[in-house]
């Protein structure tokens, strides 16, 4: 069976149209990231937050678990280091022992 692609699998992981952004915190609480919901992140953000839903943070194991939702584009981050920087802080938490992250949710102002 062939693995799914990653706008297969985007459609199946939870609406984020009320997150404007996700904010990256360190375990001290200091901002270290920020994912903003538009073209180009969108699908990093839906990844990032279905795994903050489930997880509550990002560790080890959702990171491992993101790395699988990126399908084809996690081999492509891992030969081409720096294209996917969203990719590659995941790796670094999965595979090479970075820290976890916390994350804040900024949501979308009513017009």
């Amino acid at each position: 069976m062939q693995a799914s692609a990653f706008k297969d699998i985007l459609t199946t992981l939870p609406a984020v149209d009320d997150i404007h952004a996700i904010v990256l915190l360190d375990a001290k609480g200091e901002p270290v990231g920020r994912l903003d919901n538009q073209p180009g992140s969108a699908g990093s953000v839906r990844v990032y937050h279905a795994l903050i839903k489930r997880h509550g943070h990002i560790d080890r194991k959702a990171a491992r678990e993101g790395l699988e939702l990126y399908a084809e584009h996690t081999p492509d981050a891992r030969a081409n280091p720096g294209k996917h920087p969203n990719i590659d802080r995941l790796l670094s938490i999965a595979e090479a022992d970075a820290p976890g992250l916390r994350a804040r949710l900024v949501l979308s102002q009513d017009d």
